[in-house]
């Protein structure tokens, strides 16, 4: 070897050991070929699939509760109207073979759900609806199909239980479909935001509470606060646009940016949801700001023209990332009266709980 070469190789060999001297131990555990290091729940620890704290339970008893009204709600359409009646409404018999398919795939939700949750978990309940017709059952479905996606994506991130959240992901990725096949049943375009919403537990019971009558004794009961009721007085309606049920189509709005939003709400205190077990409550101040809680927003409109429980407010405009065929307002939203203009991402949107006058409500923007 010659002196240059040998001087070279002294010289990385002293760099190499210098190297390591400081580099940190290696771990103790290996990676699975192929697989960068980090992430949850990836080595060969059995999973769990149960709660791992109050917090997942509540939840999951929450969504338990979301799938036993939709699975009562499917049936409940289908025996309630006639033959005829669905097919003046324009869905025939393999629309109304799709509706009892979705209500198979509620059982296979509801089982999962109980399995999880243990003998504990809550057991159907007795519902009353808001529809008198083929198209408000259908319209009634895509909204409650919306609020239940939307309340689980607000909290799936935040459970202890990953196994548990992992079975509840793939139930929910079902409920998104089922949501818009019912926008598609109504004549609207099927997809018309960019991304889904999330909103909190608090806000998914508000909405779900006040069609449930009555449950059995043994139901844990649901620890999530109840918020007065909020209701918008001129949401707009796809029965005014005379629409039938399409695959897709060119109505990809019911609403505008500067349109004025008519609202009435409750006072706290009322007695709501079944068996006259839950009470309203509010912990925020004076009403002063509308949240639209849309896409990846909750935007800020001002409360205008109030008088006692009522006032106004005017629709936003804007668009996700700029662009102009994402508006931010567009779907099946919610919106909410709060005390201030909090600001809170998908993260963590439980903060604006504490602020919330009354709501949410579900707008039908699109």
């Amino acid at each position: 070897m010659n002196p240059l070469s040998k001087a070279l190789l002294t010289t990385l060999l002293l760099g190499l050991v210098a190297l390591t001297s400081s580099a940190p131990a290696a771990p103790t555990t290996t990676t699975a070929p192929f697989t960068p290091p980090g992430g949850l729940g990836t080595n060969s620890t059995p999973p769990v699939y149960a709660p791992m704290s109050e917090f997942d339970f509540q939840s999951m008893n929450l969504a338990l509760n979301q799938e036993w009204i939709e699975l009562d709600l499917f049936h409940h359409g289908l025996a309630q109207f006639s033959v005829e009646e669905f097919e003046a409404a324009g869905l025939d018999a393999e629309d109304r073979y799709l509706i009892q398919f979705m209500a198979e795939q509620e059982v296979g939700h509801a089982i999962a759900l109980t399995n999880i949750l243990g003998p504990n978990a809550a057991k159907p309940c007795n519902y009353s609806y808001p529809f008198t017709d083929v198209r408000g059952f259908v319209d009634f479905c895509q909204k409650l199909t919306r609020w239940g996606e939307s309340g689980v994506y607000g909290f799936l991130e935040h459970l202890n239980s990953r196994d548990a959240a992992n079975i509840l992901l793939q139930s929910i990725t079902t409920e998104a479909r089922q949501q818009m096949i019912f926008r598609q049943f109504e004549g609207l375009f099927p997809m018309p935001e960019w991304f889904i919403p999330g909103i909190t537990q608090s806000m998914a019971w508000t909405l779900l509470s006040p069609y449930i009558v009555t449950c059995p004794a043994e139901n844990p009961k649901i620890v999530w606060q109840n918020f007065p009721a909020l209701n918008i007085t001129n949401n707009p309606a796809p029965d005014e646009e005379n629409l039938s049920p399409n695959i897709s189509s060119n109505v990809t709005a019911l609403s505008f940016p500067g349109r004025e939003v008519s609202l009435t709400w409750d006072s706290p205190g009322k007695i709501t949801g079944y068996d006259g077990l839950y009470t309203t409550n509010t912990t925020a101040g004076d009403p002063k700001f509308v949240a639209w809680i849309t896409q990846l927003n909750t935007t800020y409109t001002s409360l205008t023209n109030i008088s006692g429980n009522s006032g106004t407010t005017i629709q936003p405009g804007g668009n996700i990332f700029g662009n102009n065929t994402a508006p931010l307002v567009n779907s099946t939203i919610f919106i909410a009266i709060t005390d201030a203009d909090v600001f809170v991402t998908p993260a963590n949107i439980s903060m604006i709980n504490s602020h919330i006058v009354a709501g949410p409500a579900v707008y039908q923007s699109g």
